[in-house]
């Protein structure tokens, strides 16, 4: 996997954030994926879906 690797990651762990395996990926996962695909944090933050918190 060509964008796993030019973020640094393996292609296992880029696997996992696709599918939901690994839902809460950490910052700089985030970060190193969104540089190895050209994309700013702001375009990231902007197609996130917030989930609201389970009421307590």
């Amino acid at each position: 996997m060509e964008v796993a690797a030019s973020a640094g990651l393996s292609a296992e762990t880029l696997r996992k954030i696709e599918t939901g395996r690994a839902p809460t990926p950490a910052f700089f996962t985030v970060s190193a994926l969104a540089v190895a695909l050209g994309l700013s944090l702001d375009e990231v933050a902007q197609t996130c879906v917030l989930v609201p918190l389970a009421p307590v």
